[in-house]
């Protein structure tokens, strides 16, 4: 009880100075999941450039379920330096709830989300600041170069976003990832939609805020590997586009209609054959072909339909997009009242 008090104590008095000097404030939120080997180096090089910024700010970082050394780890920064706050989920719950518990727990006028493998450079802040407090509401951080990307993954991600576009009609910013400051409007806007199956990229360009980009050359990783899998990256471009469209099911009508008038024309054709030339017989071959085509189109159409109605389903239950295990430097008090009721805490 005394560590909570001196912890409001120590908030209200942030407040205030921030009211006086007329300081804005900048809310760093870090998702991390078995990162231990890195973030020693990552703050090593973070922290330098926030205290160069006139701001105030905070450093959450938010352990999805990590199973190494990482949360002792940040623990012992967070008792190093007090801005640096940790929010513990209870397991893993993916990159973009773990992103959106940041959200809500964050206080900044800005907020900002950067991975922790250094591939995301702390020393663009500045320039993403300065555009911040030109009158931008969203700085994207654009990849003009990704030299530790090889040919096909590059080109997998420009289709990507070109598809996206089109599909959710909204501007997709390629070559974007989560590197990104965001107003403090743009976060209120985004963690209103508490949808199940997120996809934060979408989130937060579907408002249509006013956006500028800041580009750089994203550098390779300098340990590890990369969790993205193709399965994983497949999936991904799964969620963000039945998950931000109807278009999919759109398709399959059409096709549905043009298989149908294909079979109506053929099957029209045999008719006038009949009656013209007489019996004919029926060959194996294309009535298999024929069958298994139009079976798995079926099948096709099934499973779209299967992943919006597993959507609904999972919207209707209406779970907690997180559960918050621990809080270190944090007040449970402080998610926005949108976000309380749905973001639980295991005592």
């Amino acid at each position: 009880m005394p560590h909570h008090d001196s912890l409001a104590r120590e908030r209200q008095l942030a407040a205030s100075t921030v009211l006086r000097s007329g300081r804005r404030s900048l809310s760093i939120i870090v998702p991390v999941r078995n990162e231990a080997d890195g973030l020693e180096s990552f703050f090593a090089r973070l922290i330098p450039v926030l205290a160069g910024l006139d701001l105030v700010w905070e450093v959450i970082v938010v352990d999805d379920g990590s199973e190494d050394g990482s949360l002792a780890l940040l623990r012992r920064l967070a008792s190093a330096e007090p801005r640096i706050r940790v929010l513990v989920l209870a397991r893993s719950f993916g990159k973009d709830a773990a992103l959106t518990a940041g959200f809500d727990f964050a206080t900044g006028d800005g907020v900002l989300p950067m991975d922790a493998d250094l591939q995301d450079p702390p020393e663009l802040l500045p320039e993403l600041v300065a555009a911040w407090r030109s009158g931008a509401d969203v700085v994207n951080a654009v990849r003009r170069a990704r030299p530790g990307d090889d040919v096909l993954v590059r080109w997998c991600a420009a289709a990507f976003y070109q598809v996206m576009t089109r599909v959710l009609r909204v501007r997709l910013a390629a070559e974007v990832g989560d590197f990104r400051l965001l107003d403090r409007r743009v976060v209120a806007a985004v963690g209103a939609m508490r949808e199940q199956n997120r996809f934060l990229k979408g989130l937060v360009s579907w408002p249509g805020f006013a956006t500028v980009e800041v580009g750089y050359v994203r550098p390779g990783r300098t340990r590890g590997r990369s969790a993205w899998s193709w399965w994983r990256l497949w999936n991904f471009a799964l969620d963000g586009i039945v998950g931000h469209s109807s278009a999919p099911l759109r398709i399959w009508l059409y096709v549905g209609l043009l298989v149908s008038s294909l079979a109506f024309g053929w099957g029209g054709w045999l008719v006038v054959r009949k009656l013209a030339w007489g019996a004919d017989v029926p060959g194996y071959t294309s009535l298999m072909a024929s069958i298994l085509f139009l079976g798995g189109l079926q099948l096709i159409a099934l499973g779209l339909m299967g992943e919006y109605i597993g959507r609904m389903h999972a919207e209707t239950k209406g779970r907690p997009l997180y559960v918050v295990g621990e809080l270190v430097g944090l007040d449970a008090s402080l998610p926005t009242p949108m976000a309380s009721a749905a973001t639980p805490t295991i005592p």
